[in-house]
């Protein structure tokens, strides 16, 4: 895992595909992310990033509503199950881990560690449904076709910090 850190992003539009989840049923909206690049073919877009999931609320023993996101050069159009959004500009916590996907808990634990031992406040409040989050997301960087050993595969974390004035 590499060292935490912040830094800026700009705004950047994507497109997605929101759904409700539990641990368990997880790996389904992975799937989604293939439908997406489907979709963009059609609209003749390439995507200009890597695919990501946005966690939205999460309640790790109910439920988690998230959405399987490509990011795009530009604005468009949702259509069907398809929604266009940007994700926001600010100052995010990031960290970027190498190793297998069910090292990502392990590996946002401590991201969340580091920064309330840096005393940062993430964009999140409570909700009812559970915790919820301006921008908290997982790009995914490795192309699992051109790298089939899981234990090496990027992920990218990066969870927008709360604006000084809140």
């Amino acid at each position: 895992m590499s060292q935490p850190r912040v830094e800026h992003r700009d705004a950047q539009p994507y497109v997605g595909i929101h759904q409700a989840t539990t641990m368990t049923t997880f790996d389904k909206v992975v799937e989604r992310l293939d439908q997406l690049v489907v979709w963009l073919a059609a609209a003749g877009v390439e995507p200009s990033g890597p695919p990501f999931i946005r966690y939205h609320v999460i309640d790790m023993d109910r439920e988690l509503l998230v959405e399987a996101g490509l990011p795009v050069p530009q604005a468009l159009e949702g259509s069907g199950e398809v929604v266009a959004g940007v994700l926001p500009a600010g100052e995010y916590a990031t960290v970027t881990h190498e190793g297998h996907p069910d090292e990502l808990v392990e590996a946002t634990g401590g991201l969340l560690a580091w920064a309330e031992q840096e005393g940062l406040e993430f964009d999140r409040w409570d909700d009812p449904r559970g915790d919820a989050w301006g921008c908290r997301v997982e790009s995914y960087l490795t192309d699992p076709d051109e790298q089939p050993d899981m234990s090496r595969w990027q992920t990218e974390l990066f969870f927008r910090l709360a604006d000084p004035a809140r």
